[in-house]
């Protein structure tokens, strides 16, 4: 049996029979929108709406543009609701506390109360006491420029006027030195030798003046760069108040240095090879405290001005 081929246009799709009346209608020649006028030339994707030429007519109303539409200036503007931080303790709690850096806050002097106290100065004393220092010499033999630079403690108590502490030269040792007042007291540590620590206590007696010794070629630390006119380094007078009877050692400091100790801030023990460094008054108990008196009568009697300042308090800086 011969079968008859359709064709194209005679059958029916199966999209238009599945198509719904309201589609269909939707698909009317009248919702189409108007062809291109005759003998115009047709372009390539969706066809005009109006003829060439012509000008549609601009909807009524004020003209759209892009974007946001305008506001009703006819409708109440809605007030704007007030803002969290005006609502808010100026003190920031624990609870509410946002991210990033908390903002500072301002006391009623205007100061800001959110900036951190400076930790004070190690060597900070009120204008009733002495400050204290330590200074180190070497009280073993050694040559320097063919002359012998030992100085001890023995030295001190041996001289008959106030000793000039020269041949410093160390930028931070000579601010120290600088701040410096008469009546100041400083501990003898000697340095570079077989058991290095404190053996006594001596007394700052004239302040800082220009170090001859700087001047002089023939010195073992002459420095080309000091002139009289411009002296760089300074130096200070000491004399002999104590000598301890057992030296308090450097392995003794250390031993209280640890976290959170006495003398864990030392500044000697922080920067070692700083000749002159600041001691802090409870630093300074503190080591006094470790003291181990013996049977040196000679050493107790040229000890007592020291003893009454450093454990009593009851001395008074000299003016």
């Amino acid at each position: 049996m011969a079968f008859t081929r359709k064709r194209k246009s005679e059958s029916v799709s199966a999209v238009d029979e599945a198509t719904t009346p309201a589609k269909r209608a939707a698909r009317s020649p009248a919702s189409t929108p108007a062809t291109p006028a005759a003998g115009e030339k047709r372009g390539r994707g969706r066809p005009r709406k109006y003829p060439q030429g012509s000008t549609p007519a601009r909807p009524e109303g004020p003209k759209r543009g892009r974007g946001r539409p305008p506001k009703n200036p006819s409708v109440t503007a809605t007030p704007k609701a007030t803002p969290k931080a005006a609502t808010k303790s100026t003190t920031p709690s624990s609870s509410s506390r946002g991210r990033g850096r908390p903002k500072k806050s301002t006391g009623q002097n205007g100061a800001d109360e959110s900036t951190p106290t400076l930790k004070p100065s190690v060597n900070t004393n009120d204008d009733t006491g002495p400050s204290y220092w330590l200074l180190k010499a070497e009280p073993e033999s050694r040559m320097e420029k063919g002359k012998d630079v030992k100085f001890s403690i023995d030295d001190l108590r041996d001289a008959k006027e106030p000793e000039p502490w020269d041949g410093v030269r160390n930028p931070v040792a000579r601010k120290h030195m600088q701040s410096m007042k008469k009546g100041d007291l400083a501990f003898f540590y000697h340095s570079n030798c077989r058991v290095p620590g404190i053996a006594g206590v001596m007394e700052i007696v004239q302040e800082s003046s220009p170090d001859e010794s700087a001047l002089d070629p023939e010195h073992p630390y002459y420095d080309k760069k000091s002139t009289r006119d411009d002296p760089k380094w300074v130096v200070i007078h000491v004399e002999f108040r104590r000598k301890f009877d057992n030296l308090i050692s450097l392995n003794e400091l250390k031993s209280h240095a640890d976290a959170k100790a006495p003398l864990e801030h030392l500044q000697t023990l922080k920067q070692t090879r700083l000749s002159v460094s600041a001691v802090s008054p409870g630093e300074w108990g503190f080591i006094m405290g470790l003291v181990k008196e013996g049977g040196d009568k000679e050493s107790e009697e040229n000890s007592s001005k020291a003893n009454a300042e450093a454990e009593n308090g009851d001395a008074e800086p000299s003016e």
